[in-house]
């Protein structure tokens, strides 16, 4: 079992799939390594795919120090794996938590980003919604603490923007409820506090995410109402970004719709991989029809 060590001694567990250029996938918190599944066997067949379990999330170590998790933290994490597997530069892929650490890796390290591809990323980042999510997420990580994951998956993975997924595959989505079920209390809870809640707002990064020159994909569901307005904000802010919106969709477009999400992406690193995704044409951004 390979492991990547961070600068910090912590272990992260890896695997690795395929041949070629690197791709990444970094998961969200209620995932793990296995949630990206249906894209590596898809993209295996042309891109080296790496996916990695963050800290706090077995088999990776679980740190019990709170100052040993943060966003910064996730996305050094990010490039310790790359600097495991040698490779100079890679696509990245998150989703969710993972969708924050694949933005933030671009803003911090752009010159290790071919592209980035930023999928479920908003929720909590609304200036007027940042209270509400801290109280949520505390009381969030006390479950975890107090109930335990077995429990606390009974109605986290049924959430607002997550039924869509149990409606359209159940198997699917039970296999999604048995991994929240196992993950650590105790780094669901420090990773809740230490990431989660303290990250900045996607509103108050808009100088750096248009200043940022990466190809960035940004996927929404329709239905992920967490994440839309942010979405829609950061494709009018970085220059060289697109934004696919996936019908009917929650916040698990990867394991949703993984046909259209793999579609998707797919086109996406096809362009940047031929220099074909160039930033917006500076004509367009304006409110005339002319």
């Amino acid at each position: 079992m390979p492991f990547a060590t961070t600068d910090d001694g912590i272990r992260l567990h890896y695997e690795e799939t395929g041949t070629g250029v690197p791709l990444v996938f970094v998961h969200e918190f209620g995932g793990d390594h296995r949630s990206w599944e249906p894209q590596v066997r898809h993209f295996a067949r042309r891109y080296r795919c790496v996916v990695y379990a963050a800290r706090g999330y077995p088999p990776s170590d679980v740190p019990a120090e709170p100052e040993r998790y943060g966003q910064h933290r996730a996305v050094d994490d990010l490039v310790a794996v790359l600097d495991a597997i040698g490779a100079d530069r890679a696509h990245v892929v998150g989703n969710s938590m993972g969708g924050f650490c694949t933005l933030h890796f671009g803003l911090r390290y752009p010159g290790r980003a071919r592209s980035l591809v930023v999928a479920g990323c908003g929720y909590g980042a609304h200036p007027g919604a940042r209270e509400e999510f801290r109280a949520e997420f505390e009381s969030l990580a006390a479950a975890f603490e107090t109930d335990g994951p077995a429990e606390v998956a009974k109605w986290y993975g049924y959430g607002p923007a997550r039924v869509q997924f149990q409606n359209k595959d159940p198997r699917g989505h039970a296999e999604h409820v048995a991994v929240l079920a196992e993950h650590d209390p105790v780094g669901a809870a420090l990773t809740i506090r230490g990431v989660q809640m303290t990250r900045p707002s996607l509103y108050d990064l808009r100088p750096e995410l248009a200043a940022m020159e990466v190809p960035t994909l940004i996927v929404a569901g329709d239905e992920d109402d967490g994440a839309l307005e942010a979405d829609l904000m950061m494709k009018r802010t970085i220059p060289r970004s697109g934004l696919v919106v996936l019908p009917k969709t929650g916040h698990l477009a990867n394991l949703e719709e993984p046909e259209l999400f793999n579609h998707h992406v797919e086109r996406f690193l096809a362009q940047v991989d031929h220099d074909r995704w160039s930033a917006r044409d500076p004509r367009s951004p304006y409110p005339s029809s002319r």
